[in-house]
């Protein structure tokens, strides 16, 4: 997912500024920016420069450094505005050109193409693709949202179980696992032993998410991607450069 990036900018004394839009009241994290974009104003805790990106529903994530002010964030907003209405045209492009999962509808399961059947009976939809069916779904002209959350299930029940085997497989000590829907991350391995998953991995081949559980658990030894840890993901997967390149010609927004 694109983003936009500016390390932090400092006001020069005596220099002032003209900010267009005031900033949001204190209390609020969300608002409504111009050509009705709606901006979420975040402040993670490692980020170190305004970032920018507009989301897969077509709102605007903005990121504040630690040491950053919510006014210089809508600077950095007016500043970037060129930019977000170019990604904010694209993004109607690509919704109007979206059309709704019905019978024949082609998406990846398990890193390959599959196709969805349905089948209506009584006033309700039987839908199947591969080895899955799901059964007693109300009749709908789009049947995304159903196979959304039927795949976010199916990893909830599969990821977790394949992380604790390669886990033990690579004896590493992990504490919990979670599966998630994160906006631009495939996953990720915190200080404490969390390994979290993007659910959309159900949609890659095996060996791109065995390769990525075994990417976040090198963590577990190495909490960096120095040449050190890069070794240790070499020698626990082989194919590693054949899995990243096929992570990062996907977009995670394309996926379902």
């Amino acid at each position: 997912m694109l983003q936009l990036a500016f390390d932090f900018i400092f006001r020069k004394r005596g220099v002032k500024r003209k900010t267009p839009v005031e900033p949001p009241p204190s209390g609020h994290a969300s608002f409504l920016w111009k050509h009705g974009i709606t901006v979420h104003l975040v402040r993670p805790a490692r980020v170190k420069r305004y970032l920018l990106r507009l989301q897969p529903d077509g709102s605007a994530r903005l990121a504040i450094p630690r040491r950053g002010s919510r006014a210089e964030a809508i600077r950095f907003l007016e500043r970037s505005e060129a930019w977000l209405r170019r990604r904010q045209e694209q993004w109607r492009a690509q919704a109007a050109t979206r059309a709704p999962w019905g019978d024949g509808a082609v998406f990846l399961f398990r890193g390959e193409p599959v196709r969805l059947q349905v089948e209506i009976s009584e006033g309700v939809a039987t839908l199947s693709f591969a080895d899955q069916v799901a059964r007693n779904v109300d009749v709908a002209s789009d049947y995304r949202p159903v196979m959304h959350a039927h795949l976010r299930r199916l990893a909830e029940r599969e990821l977790p179980v394949r992380t604790r085997e390669l886990a033990h497989e690579h004896g590493i000590a992990i504490q919990r696992v979670t599966v998630r829907a994160q906006k631009s991350r495939w996953g990720s391995c915190s200080a404490r032993g969390t390994i979290s998953l993007n659910w959309r991995l159900i949609q890659a081949p095996p060996f791109v998410l065995d390769y990525l559980i075994v990417h976040e658990l090198m963590h577990r030894r190495q909490m960096n991607h120095s040449a050190r840890y890069w070794k240790l993901v070499a020698a626990a997967f082989p194919r590693y450069r054949e899995a990243e390149a096929w992570l990062k010609k996907t977009r995670l927004e394309g996926l379902i």
